[in-house]
Parts: structure tokens; sequence; C-alpha cells
């Protein structure tokens, strides 16, 4: 009697396809990304192309390390923006102030991370590891931020949003008048209404910058108050169906969370269900899709490394959907430009949801539904 076989051994079986010079990335992850992280990646480029980016998925992407300096938000960020891929994002603002730089014409380069750092301070190099600029790129930047908010229409109190948006129609204006295109973030954000929020605005050097104009009397203040009820309403609306609709669903809508590393952005970016469940009482389950990409462990306790298991104890993602959850311990410069081809290659573009201009929309909904809660 032959013995039946175990329903463990139902996975596909190990027989790549050789690799060969007409191998394309897409059938290398498919076909070559068998085990270990590399069958992660895999996982974390089917979950993203073929569940998170159905029309009725509203998708965050959080962004934490230095991605921007390295090229990432050029090579992967802005392309997944303009084929309707990002909706919102979360993001460090050092990512933000880095990325500003290839937007108003300015240069960083590739450079050797064994350098002595005494002779780059002479030279007034500045490093990122393996990244080299001259000092004086910080000082134009800061110089075109301080500038900026010197307007009119930034001396009042706003979200981060606003304030990001408001920036990258400015540095979109300095890459028509430098005759660039699609080389910063925040200016394509703008372009395709992406709200662009940051976790800690201090923590950066527009923050730093912000907080010297108001030695000289900026009345610019950024409210964190507003990017928490924000991003909170942003979630409440995907998963009540009316992101894709426009009308409340009764099978309502989905919401994806993708982050790149983990830090203050992953958490602000999850915090929304608590936010929406335990604090303001709305009926909720939690994001429906989670992917990360990270290099931090889970057993320090860091928040970085906690895993979509002990996000459902908190309530930031729907149980129901964790066989939906994958997290890649790859590092995210390796990692973001396989999962954009991938995502690229296997998924038309989607219509961009422009959640910018829908941010009053949302935030109504978020108030009703809070005034039917007992928390009040």
């Amino acid at each position: 009697m032959a013995k039946k076989k175990s329903k463990f051994l139902s996975g596909k079986r190990i027989d790549p396809t050789p690799i060969d010079s007409t191998t394309t990335l897409a059938d290398l992850v498919d076909e070559s990304f068998m085990a270990y992280n590399a069958a992660r990646i895999r996982e974390a480029c089917r979950l993203f192309t073929n569940k998170m980016l159905e029309t009725n998925v509203t998708v965050g992407v959080t962004l934490t390390g230095a991605l921007t300096p390295a090229g990432l938000g050029i090579s992967a960020l802005i392309p997944l923006i303009k084929a309707g891929f990002i909706d919102w994002i979360i993001s460090t603002g050092a990512n933000l102030y880095h990325d500003t730089h290839f937007g108003i014409g300015l240069s960083l380069h590739q450079g050797d991370a064994k350098m002595d750092d005494r002779i780059l301070r002479e030279e007034e190099v500045v490093r990122i590891y393996d990244i080299f600029f001259d000092y004086s790129v910080l000082l134009d930047t800061d110089e075109f931020f301080r500038r900026v908010i010197e307007g009119e229409e930034f001396q009042r109190t706003m979200s981060s949003a606003e304030f990001h948006y408001l920036c990258g129609k400015y540095v979109r204006e300095r890459e028509r008048k430098l005759g660039l295109e699609n080389k910063s973030l925040l200016a394509v954000a703008y372009e395709y209404g992406v709200p662009v929020y940051t976790s800690s605005p201090g923590d950066s050097s527009i923050g730093m910058n912000i907080a010297a104009k108001e030695l000289q009397g900026s009345n610019l203040i950024l409210n964190p108050n507003l990017d928490v009820n924000e991003t909170a309403s942003i979630v409440l609306a995907a998963k009540r169906g009316i992101v894709h609709s426009g009308k409340k669903s009764k099978k309502g809508g989905k919401s994806a969370i993708f982050i790149l590393g983990g830090g203050s952005p992953k958490n602000f970016a999850l915090q929304t269900e608590p936010q929406i469940q335990e604090v303001l009482g709305i009926d909720e389950k939690g994001h429906d899709y989670f992917l990360q990409v990270t290099d931090a462990r889970s057993d320090t306790g860091g928040l970085s490394g906690a895993t979509p298991g002990e996000a459902v104890s908190w309530g930031k993602i729907d149980p129901d959907q964790l066989p939906d959850a994958v997290v890649a311990y790859v590092d995210s410069t390796v990692a973001l430009p396989i999962i954009t081809a991938y995502a690229l290659a296997r998924h038309e573009p989607r219509e961009p949801k422009r959640l910018y201009e829908r941010r009053e929309e949302f935030m109504d909904l978020l108030k009703r539904e809070y005034e039917k809660s007992t928390r009040r």
C-alpha cells in the first residue's frame, strides 16, 4: 500500500529553471527565489502585486533608513507613485530632506565607506555610509527650505501632509526651471495628490529650519494631532470602501501597509487602527495586508522588529488576514528595487487615488463615526 503523502509536502517542488541570458527579473523571482530570505522576497513581490494592488485596496508606504540619498526615490518610489501603486506615505523627515537635493539640482556621489572621516571633514565632504556629497549641499537645501517657508501660505498651523504638498509644489517649480523631471519624491507626490506625512516633524533638517524660522517670527506650526487624525481617516475611508467608490460600500474596501525599515513611521502607520478602535471607539478590525522589509530582529522587543502577529494583539492587523502578512529580512536597498520591478512587470498601472485632495471628505467620515461612539 502506497504511503499517504503528507499535507506538509504540498508546496511547489524545488526544481528551478536554470538562469540564462534571457531571464527577466520577474521570472528570476518566480523561478529561482526558492527558499530562505529569497523566498520571503518572492512572497513579498506576490503579496504586493497580486493582492495589495487590487483596485479596492489603499496602499500606505512607510520610509525609514537613508533611502532617498541612495537614489531609491528616483529609481523605485517615483515609478511606483506614477503607476498608482502608492496612495499615501509616512516618512522620516530626513528622507524628504535628502530627496529635495535631487529636485533642486544638487549632486550626491558614490564613495568609499572605508575613508577616514577626519579627512572627509577637512575636505568638507559629508558621508552617509558610502554616499558622499559636498557640505554645501546641506547649506543650499537649508536655504531653499528657509526661503520657501517664509511665504505667506506657510504662516499658519497645518498638518505635515499639507506642508509637504506645498513644499512639493516649489520643488516641482525648481525642477521645471532647471529642466529636470521626476527627480524629487516630494514633487511627484504633489503632482499625483499623494499625501506625505512625517511622524516626527522636528527630527530632521527640515524641522530644524522650521524651528530656526520661528525664532524670527514665523507662524508655521506642524500640528501632530492633525496627522494622527488625518492618517486614521484615510484608513477608515479605505476600509469603508469610500476611497474606491466615493460612497460607503457594503462590501467595504481594504487597507495595506508596506513598511520599508521600521522605526517611528512604521508605528505611525499601524497606530491608525488603535486610534480608530481603542481611542475613538469606532468598530474596525485592523489593516488587511502587512508587508515589511527589515533587518531588525523581533527578540529585542523593538518596534522595528515587531512581527505582524504581535501587531494583531494591538488591533493593528486584522487577525483574519494574518496569512496575508509577509516579513522579508532583507536590506531595503536590495528588496525595494526588486519588488518595484516585479510589480511593474506583472501588474497594470492603477488610477491614482489622489487622496490628498480628499482629506476633508475623509475627516468628515471620521468625525461622523466618532459622534456615534461611546468613547466620547
